[in-house]
């Protein structure tokens, strides 16, 4: 087969023969080539290509054979075989508009509007035939243990928050480690419960040691609330309940690891208490604790470490005297003619010395400011007019002092206790900080933010509101929402550490922190949990991340 190709040559004139090898065919190829020059005495060249078999290896020294070899030695290692993803990853088409509509439609949390929370932490479907023999199997002998009525609790009026209790108490038993947690619909409701009993918890212990040991600073009541509910004694209130062979139906518990132990049993302890907030309240959270699981808020082993105690000489109201027990606060209910949403636990929180603060410059160059910047006061309307009527001339006009100081006076003196740094007044009073008022707001912040999640992301799961939780209420965010609003300037410091806080201003993030909590605690024992709400959604605006400045 003869090929023939015309290109222009260089002027040196070339050799007439070229050789190569191609795997095309085994016959010699020959390719002539024309060459067009200003000479036309120039003959044109040939070209002849043998091809050999490509069975047979190349030589050694053959440059096909070296490039060949140099390719091989570059490419990069076989990668080793990768699963293919489970298919809860594989993402699938969107539902059509048919088929989500009736999924909204039967979902059970859009059948409860006037219990938005509650209405959040049921399923988003309806339970199945095997979800409901689970409750007719084990559900009789936890409400038996909790101390419920055995009758099931659809048949409660729609108008009963308690009438999803038995769908609630199933969810918070469903453990990650339990048959049913591969159920999409039970796992999210489960670590919804979790995620909300956990702040549920914590605020309840924090208002009952504030109103039992009035005298202590945060620190012991943080590790007396380690010692009756840390991961480490869930067991044994587990066990004193009998709720180890509901949870652990095929194994011992006492066999388990102590990781797989502790991690199961908080789960469905946090989650229990989610699920009775919701149909209860806060009252029977108590009764619970307290009776069904026996714990003892004396006992020695959730007592705090021995520290120097400064000493208090201020006095406290007549009604702290004695230690309040769980009865008192299970059976507590403001009196109708109070001021405030939560009279005696704001009682608990500001010693009654404080009024020989009012009058004082901050009283007048300050408050003024604060109370326009929070919107400060709140128009309330109560049962009784004359209290509103009261409560306004109070904290719009302040009454003249006299012998008798009441409560709205108390709240702006309260209000500068709110930015009383612990420098200034706490080693000759203890209690003249906003230390208590701190402990009290970061509980009530957690609870009310994690009651937000909830009502905003109704299929979201609780590990998923967790992050998302954490990432919102971080101290540095806190504090930089307090800044904002520039009411870091009324911090009241002592004058040793007021020019060191000035030059560093790394010390002052962590005070504008606390301040920022003592606010939110403030506002729940004046006003309660809205009042909580608007200075978190609308004052300071909480759910916005702030960027960092430029």
């Amino acid at each position: 087969m003869e090929l023939s190709s015309s290109f222009t040559l260089s002027p040196k004139p070339p050799p007439h023969n070229f050789s190569f090898s191609s795997t095309f065919t085994p016959n010699p190829i020959q390719i002539q080539i024309h060459t067009k020059t200003r000479n036309p005495t120039r003959k044109p060249l040939r070209i002849l290509a043998v091809a050999i078999d490509p069975s047979q290896e190349l030589p050694k020294n053959s440059p096909q054979r070296l490039l060949k070899e140099l390719a091989e030695r570059k490419r990069p290692p076989p990668s080793p075989k990768r699963k293919t993803p489970p298919r809860r990853s594989i993402l699938t088409p969107p539902l059509d508009d048919k088929k989500l509509a009736n999924r909204f439609l039967n979902s059970p949390q859009l059948a409860l509007n006037s219990f938005p929370l509650l209405s959040s932490c049921l399923p988003f479907s309806r339970l199945n035939y095997i979800d409901k023999a689970w409750i007719e199997q084990n559900l009789l002998e936890a409400k038996q243990a909790l101390g419920y009525p055995l009758e099931p609790s659809e048949t409660l009026d729609d108008d009963n928050p308690a009438k999803q209790l038995d769908t609630l108490l199933y969810l918070a038993f469903q453990h990650p480690a339990c048959e049913r947690s591969g159920a999409r619909h039970v796992r999210f409701g489960h670590s919804r419960l979790y995620f909300l009993g956990q702040y549920v918890l914590e605020l309840a212990f924090a208002e009952f040691y504030l109103q039992r040991y009035t005298r202590e600073s945060p620190a012991p009541m943080r590790e007396r609330v380690f010692g009756l509910i840390g991961k480490r004694n869930l067991p044994t209130w587990i066990k004193a309940a009998s709720f180890q062979n509901l949870i652990f139906p095929f194994d011992n518990m006492n066999k388990l690891l102590r990781k797989d132990r502790e991690a199961t049993v908080k789960s469905v302890f946090w989650a229990l208490f989610g699920a009775i907030y919701l149909c209860f309240g806060m009252p029977e959270v108590y009764r619970v604790l307290f009776e069904v699981f026996g714990m003892d808020p004396d006992a020695e082993d959730c007592q705090p470490k021995l520290r120097r105690q400064l000493e208090d000489i201020d006095h406290v109201s007549a009604e702290f005297e004695g230690k309040i027990s769980w009865q008192d606060m299970a059976a507590y209910k403001p009196p109708a003619d109070a001021l405030f949403a939560q009279p005696r636990l704001f009682r608990a929180c500001v010693p009654p010395g404080m009024h020989r603060f009012r009058g004082n410059i901050w009283d007048y160059d300050c408050r003024p400011q604060v109370m326009q910047i929070l919107g400060y006061p709140l128009e309330m309307t109560d049962r009784i007019p004359e209290i509103t009527k009261a409560r306004n001339i109070e904290l719009e006009l302040g009454l003249q002092v006299s012998l008798f100081f009441s409560d709205a006076i108390k709240f702006l003196v309260e209000l500068q206790l709110c930015f009383l740094h612990p420098s200034k007044y706490k080693f000759d009073h203890p209690r003249f900080c906003y230390e208590r008022l701190e402990y009290l707001g970061q509980k009530i912040q957690d609870l009310v933010m994690a009651e937000r999640l909830l009502m905003k992301h109704l299929d979201a799961p609780g590990l998923w509101l967790q992050e998302k939780h954490r990432r919102l209420l971080m101290n540095k965010y806190c504090g930089k929402r307090l800044r904002a609003k520039n009411l870091h300037r009324f911090v009241i410091f002592s004058e040793k550490v007021q020019d060191t806080y000035d030059r560093n201003y790394r010390l002052r993030y962590p005070v504008a922190t606390a301040v920022q909590q003592a606010l939110h605690g403030l506002s729940y024992a004046v006003y309660g949990k809205r009042d909580v709400r608007r200075l978190m959604f609308e004052v300071f605006d909480f759910e916005q991340t702030l960027p960092e400045a430029m």
